[in-house]
């Protein structure tokens, strides 16, 4: 009995510790709370003009979770409608994926065929100002609203441009943006190229019709297919995966990983591979995020596609979208989890590194901002791999001689799709065995 009650004593002495440790964690805890509610009645009663509630809350839900990544945020019924109808593919403005970044709205990308694309504007863009009204101090809803409106109306944009030495002002006409994620077409007779813009809900089937159609139009004359994803955001992980599953005929496409077991999954690809082995490869650069990072890895990881262009982006995380309140017509984007490749390799932070490296002239001089460069990113602890892919990149001064600026009036030459063609072009005069191994095997 005495051996009992001892082996108790040391028993509860042991959980004490921890026991008194948690209560004074959540004593904390709600005492953060009430210092919050505190200042929130501060700022109600004292500041010097009278506060909109709703404004401030909002405000410090979206500070409390942009402390946390880049990626986490909250959607107020404005934002979660254009969110909902954006992912469907259709939706009114000017045709631009944008996040905001040091006060200000920066260009993702630009959808292929849309106002904004026609205008010229670029990812890594950045508008300071709207109409001449400047954007510092607004939130990116607001911006965003401000730069919707009717079609066939106009706007005027400033945008800040890396090697610009001054801000510009570009006027661009609205429309009704209708995102057709999914184009292709024959290239140089014998290659297919198809581009992905955006992983929204047409992505998978638009891709499939896609290669249906390259057979068909190009039939036994097809050497190789090109899928672009360059300047793609990113969007839908099931439409990711579809595409991806839609080269493979087996093995894992993507994993994730995060605190709870809910937010760990693997994917596998279906038997059969559309194009029965015919060479591919993938077109990425600096603005290839997300999404498009899965499908390049997969590809990449099985040595199904050659990755050929610029390292990606290297977002590398999940974000969940949690409804909210009564209607659930708001939400917050929470990261959960991380993307892995079929190999292990964490996508965050680091990105897909292309198996050729081909930069463009004036990448060259000027340094692309990724997923590290975004303020409170996640780092990527996963210790280092090696990335390197199967093929020797080309060589700085081969890309001097091949791909000179062109002269000021001349279009500019798509250097990565000319690359492309002429790789695969010159696998398709190998036998079909040995582009294999060129495909499974480093040299």
């Amino acid at each position: 009995m005495r051996k009992f009650i001892a082996s108790t004593v040391v028993a509860f002495m042991m959980v004490m510790p921890n026991s008194a440790h948690a209560v004074n964690d959540q004593d904390e805890f709600y005492q953060q709370l009430d210092l919050l509610m505190r200042i929130f009645e501060r700022v109600r009663s004292e500041y010097v003009d009278e506060v909109d509630d709703k404004e401030v809350i909002e405000a410090a839900i979206q500070g409390m979770l942009k402390s946390l990544d880049p990626h986490s945020t909250y959607l107020n019924p404005d934002v979660y409608q254009q969110v909902r109808v954006q992912t469907q593919g259709e939706y009114g403005g000017l045709g631009l994926e944008v996040q905001m970044e040091n006060g200000v709205v920066k260009v993702v990308s630009p959808i292929d065929d849309t106002p904004a694309d026609k205008a010229g504007i670029q990812g890594g863009d950045f508008i300071t100002h709207i109409d001449s009204k400047p954007v510092v101090g607004k939130t990116l809803t607001e911006a965003v609203k401000q730069m919707r409106g009717p079609v066939d109306s106009t706007i005027n944009i400033t945008v800040v441009r890396e090697g610009e030495t001054a801000p510009f002002d570009v006027e661009i006409t609205r429309e009704k943006i209708l995102v057709k994620s999914v184009r292709h077409r024959i290239e140089d007779e014998t290659i297919g190229y198809i581009r992905v813009t955006t992983f929204n809900m047409q992505a998978g089937e638009g891709v499939e019709n896609a290669i249906n159609s390259i057979l068909d139009e190009a039939g036994d004359q097809l050497d190789g297919v090109v899928l672009d994803l360059r300047n793609n955001p990113g969007g839908l992980l099931d439409e990711a995966i579809r595409i991806s599953d839609a080269f493979l005929s087996r093995g894992e496409i993507v994993s994730t990983r995060g605190r709870r077991r809910q937010n760990n999954s693997r994917w596998y690809a279906t038997a059969g591979d559309m194009l029965d082995g015919i060479p591919v490869v993938v077109l990425v650069n600096a603005n290839s995020a997300s999404a498009s990072e899965i499908v390049a890895g997969a590809l990449q990881d099985h040595r199904r596609a050659v990755i050929l262009g610029d390292k990606t982006f290297g977002k590398g995380t999940v974000q969940s979208e949690i409804r909210l309140g009564r209607s659930g017509d708001k939400a917050i984007r929470l990261t959960t989890a991380r993307y892995f490749t079929p190999s292990g390799a964490s996508i965050q932070e680091r990105g897909i590194e292309p198996d050729i490296e081909v930069l463009f002239p004036n990448q060259r001089r000027l340094k692309a901002r990724r997923e590290a460069d975004l303020q409170n990113h996640i780092i990527n602890d996963q210790e280092n791999q090696d990335r390197a892919g199967e093929f020797d990149p080309i060589s700085e001064e081969e890309l001097t001689e091949e791909d000179p600026k062109p002269a000021e009036g001349e279009p500019v030459v798509d250097v990565q799709l000319r690359h492309a063609i002429k790789l695969l072009k010159n696998m398709s005069s190998l036998p079909k065995a040995q582009v294999a191994e060129l495909q499974v095997t480093k040299p």
